[in-house]
C-alpha cells in the first residue's frame, strides 16, 4: 500500500509516514542503515529486532506502536493545494505471522482500509479469537472500503492444517528416528513457536546458528536454543542451505533426516540436469493420521484430502515436508473476506508467477460502497496513545550475550501526533517529520 500520505512496506520517496508490518526481507526491500525518509511505525518486537537487522539505523526514526491501540496523525492532504492537514487514525492488529508482525487498520477522510501484511487467520487458538474480537470491535458500524490481502495461497488447491496440528506431525517424524540427527529448515525470523513446541514435547535443546541465537535471545528465548552441536541431535538450519545435496553430505557422516516446514508444495525436480533442488510443482498429499506408523520409511497415499489429517510427505530418502505455514490457506482467506465483506480487495503479492487476484475468488463476497466515515469523537477529545521513539541499543556481543532491557516501562501518556504547517511545507517532498505533542483535552 502506498499513497501520497503513507506507505506500508514500501520505502521510496514521497510519503509522510512509513509503516512496517514485519521484518521479513521481502517487506523491507529498500530499507537500509542509511534510510532517512521519515518516521517509521512498527511494533514493539520489530523495534527490538531492528538494530540487529539494520546495524547503524537511526533509531530516533522509529515510532513504536502497540496492538489494539488507536493512534492519530495529522498529514498534509495530497488533494489540497494549500497546507491543510487531513487526520488519519490507525490501529495495529496481531497478524499471527512471525514475531512482531502486525496488520494495520486505517481510518480517515479516505475511508477505512486494512493492510494485512503477511498473516495467518486461524480460528481455534485463543490468540486468534482475541484478534478476531479486536478487529471486529475496531470495525464496529464502519464499512471496510479496501482490503490489502496476503494472497500468497489464494488458490483452492492450497489446503493445509493449523500450525498446532502440523507441529505434532513434525514431532512424530522426529520421534520416529530416535537414532538420527534431524535438520529443520527455517528462515532468519519465524517458526519460533514450532521449535519451542519440539523442545518442550521432546525435552531437548535445539541447535541454531549464532545470528539466529542472538535473535532468539532478543525474543526472550534463553534456555531452549544452543550453538553447541554436542548438546542436541535436532538442528534448525537456514532455509537457503537446505537441499538434497546437503542432506546427502550429512548422511555420509551420520544418519540424518531433513524436515521442511512450509505451506508450499515442495517437490524434487530436475533443473538443468541437477536433481538437488526443490520446486513447487504439485501439492503435498494428505495422509490419514491414524494410518501413520512409527516406521516413517513407509507412507501411503490418501484417497481424499482432509485439512486436519497427517499431511507430511516423504519426497526423498532423507527429506520430509510438513505444511506448517505462517500464511493463511485458501479456506482461511475465504473466511476472512466473508467476515469483513470489504468493498474492494487487492493482493499484496503481485510479482510471483503464480499469484492470483483475490477478486477472482472472493469478489462475490465483497460488500457495497458506502459514504466514508471517520472516528466520531469531537476534535480535541480523541484520546490516542503516545507514539514513542524507540530507544534500543544493538547488541554487539556474541549470541549468548544478554540484552539489557528496562525492568519497567513507564505507562504511555495519552497524546496525538501532528505536523506543523511550516514543517509540512518544508518536508512534503521527502516525508514529513512527525512529532510527539501533548493532547489537547
Amino acid at each position: 500500500m502506498e499513497s501520497g500520505m503513507i506507505s506500508v512496506d514500501r520505502w521510496g520517496n514521497g510519503s509522510q509516514a512509513y509503516f512496517l508490518t514485519h521484518l521479513h526481507a521481502d517487506h523491507t526491500h529498500g530499507l537500509s542503515p542509511s534510510w532517512r525518509r521519515g518516521p517509521l511505525f512498527c511494533s514493539r518486537v520489530s523495534a527490538i529486532l531492528f538494530p540487529s537487522k539494520f546495524p547503524g539505523f537511526d533509531l530516533s526514526l522509529l515510532r513504536v506502536v502497540d496492538v489494539g491501540n488507536w493512534y492519530s496523525l495529522s498529514l498534509l492532504s495530497p488533494s489540497s493545494a494549500s497546507a491543510s492537514a487531513t487526520h488519519l487514525h490507525f490501529m495495529p492488529l496481531d497478524a499471527h505471522h512471525c514475531p512482531g508482525a502486525v496488520m494495520y487498520l486505517f481510518r480517515g477522510e479516505f475511508g477505512c482500509q486494512l493492510h494485512t501484511g503477511d498473516f495467518r487467520w486461524e480460528e481455534r487458538s485463543d490468540r486468534a479469537l482475541i484478534g478476531r474480537e479486536m478487529l471486529l470491535n475496531a470495525l464496529k458500524d464502519v464499512k471496510l472500503d479496501f482490503l490489502y490481502l496476503d494472497n500468497t495461497y489464494c488458490n483452492p488447491s492450497y489446503s493445509f492444517p493449523s500450525r498446532e496440528v502440523a507441529a505434532r506431525q513434525v514431532v512424530n517424524i522426529i520421534a520416529s528416528y530416535p537414532k538420527h540427527d534431524i535438520v529443520i529448515a527455517i528462515d532468519s525470523l519465524g517458526k519460533e513457536n514450532l521449535l519451542v513446541y519440539i523442545s518442550r514435547v521432546l525435552k531437548i535443546k535445539i541447535w541454531v546458528w549464532p545470528e539466529r541465537l542472538q535473535t532468539m535471545h532478543l525474543l526472550g528465548f534463553r534456555d531452549i536454543f544452543t550453538t553447541k552441536t554436542s548438546l542436541t541431535r535436532v538442528r534448525a538450519i537456514p532455509r537457503y542451505s537446505f537441499s538434497i545435496e546437503t542432506l546427502e553430505a550429512l548422511n555420509i557422516r551420520r544418519p540424518t533426516i531433513g524436515i521442511m516446514p512450509s505451506g508450499l508444495p515442495w517437490l524434487v525436480k530436475k533443473d538443468g540436469g541437477n536433481t538437488n533442488t526443490f520446486g513447487s510443482s504439485r501439492l503435498v498429499c494428505n495422509h490419514d493420521e491414524s494410518s501413520w506408523h512409527s516406521d516413517a520409511a513407509t507412507s501411503s497415499k490418501p484417497s481424499c484430502p482432509n485439512k486436519d489429517s497427517n499431511t507430511f510427505e516423504r519426497y526423498h530418502q532423507y527429506i520430509y515436508t510438513v505444511p506448517y505455514s505462517d500464511h493463511s490457506c485458501f479456506a482461511e482467506l475465504q473466511d476472512f473476506v466473508k467476515l469483513l465483506k470489504p468493498v474492494n480487495i487487492k493482493g499484496i503479492v503481485t510479482k510471483a508467477p503464480c499469484c492470483i487476484n483475490p477478486m477472482y475468488y472472493f469478489g462475490h463476497l465483497c460488500g457495497t460502497k458506502q459514504a466514508s466515515k471517520v472516528l466520531h469523537q469531537k476534535p480535541g477529545t480523541i484520546r490516542i496513545d503516545r507514539i514513542e521513539a524507540a530507544r534500543i541499543k544493538s547488541s554487539t556481543g556474541s549470541g549468548d550475550s544478554r540484552v539489557k532491557r528496562k525492568k519497567s516501562v513507564k505507562k504511555l501518556e495519552h497524546a496525538t501526533v501532528h505536523v506543523g504547517r511550516v514543517s509540512i511545507l518544508r518536508r512534503v517532498r521527502r516525508g514529513a517529520k512527525i512529532l510527539d505533542t501533548d493532547c489537547i483535552d
